[in-house]
């Protein structure tokens, strides 16, 4: 560990320790969520700098909804973003992968359900298994899916389509995140999905950052892209917002503690003696 705060001044055989008194740094997160969610994520870290700097953007295509639909499988804010125009015509209720979607759905007036706890695909196809609702249910998704939910419900016996409501199109970091990845401090990266993992990863070999990584991956696969490209490495306990906040608060008190040790680890030189024989 560097000190980075030692003066000496010497005047005979009397030694003068001056101490600097440069505040202390702070440590930065960038948060490559996709708006809005990565607003949302910022705001549950108080006190941290953030730099929100979205690695994807969605994109909505026109599209078409089926008729005759019991219900509605929602596991992004975006699927919810992209049936807005189709509000008046869709079916009362809504499954839901987790809370925020959960609300974007009750926005639409939609009676909504979502998993207490974990928030994943395994909890949600649990939680509609045990309802057996009547069919046919849609899950509305992106290009990028996970859990294959439609075909294992209607394997179950629940008849269940899917259909591409929204893409998600890669954007480069911004300048703002580059130049915290060029500086001397560790920088704190949420991960939350294995796809933005992939694109991360390859962000970072292009931009050569020379700040230490410091990650925070819902789970093991979000983590494994950037295997080799971070200095430390923790997994949410949960794979959910609250619990990705927790793991970044948590790096971010080691940094500060450590911050603390330096400025406090005093080294006196030896002194001089000005008299001669």
């Amino acid at each position: 560990m560097s000190l980075r705060l030692i003066c000496g001044l010497s005047a005979g055989n009397t030694s003068i320790m001056v101490r600097q008194s440069t505040p202390p740094p702070v440590p930065t997160v960038i948060v490559t969520r996709p708006a809005p969610g990565d607003a949302r994520f910022a705001a549950l870290l108080p006190g941290l700098r953030v730099i929100c700097a979205p690695i994807l953007a969605p994109h909505f295509p026109p599209v078409t909804l089926p008729e005759g639909l019991a219900g509605l499988i929602l596991t992004s804010a975006h699927a919810v973003t992209a049936l807005r125009p189709h509000a008046a015509t869709l079916p009362p209720r809504a499954w839901c992968v987790g809370a925020a979607t959960a609300a974007a759905a009750a926005d639409l007036g939609l009676h909504t359900q979502h998993p207490t706890g974990r928030g994943d695909a395994e909890a949600l196809l649990a939680l509609i298994l045990a309802a057996s609702p009547a069919g046919p249910l849609l899950h509305a998704c992106g290009v990028e899916t996970r859990g294959n939910l439609a075909a294992r419900l209607t394997e179950a016996g629940i008849a269940t389509q899917s259909l591409t409501v929204y893409d998600q199109v890669p954007q480069p970091l911004s300048a703002p995140a580059i130049a915290a990845l060029h500086g001397p401090d560790p920088v704190i990266l949420p991960v939350f999905s294995p796809r933005s993992a992939q694109l991360l990863a390859a962000e970072l070999v292009r931009v050569r950052p020379r700040a230490p990584i410091w990650l925070v991956a819902i789970s093991e696969a979000a983590a494994a892209p950037l295997a080799g490209q971070v200095a430390r490495q923790v997994t949410a306990r949960s794979p959910d917002a609250a619990a990705m906040a927790e793991g970044v608060q948590g790096l971010a008190t080691r940094f500060l503690a450590a911050s603390a040790d330096c400025a406090d680890a005093w080294v006196e030189p030896a002194p001089r003696n000005d008299y001669r024989d």
